[in-house]
């Protein structure tokens, strides 16, 4: 049983997160993130993805409307990972998050992979980030992935956004 290992392929396919308040996350994942509407589900649910894929991401009010955000320091989604497939796709996003305000919570060089960090209406986290090519990715002298936290050079990200 020890010697299982999930086939490398394998990929998550989406995020199903509980909202307090549908048009509000649909304001935030499809008006300000650029998701494409798949599917409503009355005023309850909704059904959003990126280049039409069935779903990235679902959004549900079914035991969460009008309720407030998750306790931090409480067992749950840390937060959700949207992969951007080109670096100059990461800088735009932060342009348009830029140039309509929206809060930021951190951004991250981490070796792997540059990220900008968000929360969402509800106050779930958002991680907006591209992958260096693996032949780029940072190892030790061991040739051991040495992943870390630097800052971003967010003018040099946001250079390519122009």
């Amino acid at each position: 049983m020890n010697d299982y290992k999930i086939p490398a392929q394998t990929r998550i396919g989406h995020v199903h997160l509980k909202v307090s308040d549908l048009q509000k996350s649909l304001d935030f994942y499809s008006g300000l993130l650029g998701f494409e509407k798949v599917m409503l589900y009355g005023d309850q649910a909704a059904f959003i993805s990126a280049g039409g894929y069935h779903h990235h991401i679902g959004l549900n009010t079914w035991h969460s409307k009008g309720a407030g955000p998750a306790p931090e320091y409480a067992p749950g989604l840390y937060h959700t990972a949207i992969l951007y497939p080109e670096r100059k796709d990461l800088a735009v996003i932060l342009k348009r998050l830029i140039d309509a305000g929206y809060p930021l919570t951190g951004a991250s060089d981490h070796g792997v992979s540059e990220a900008i960090y968000l929360n969402d209406p509800d106050e779930n986290g958002v991680e907006l980030y591209w992958d260096r090519p693996k032949e780029d990715w940072p190892l030790d002298a061991d040739g051991k992935l040495t992943m870390y936290t630097r800052r971003l050079d967010v003018e040099g990200l946001l250079k390519l956004a122009e």
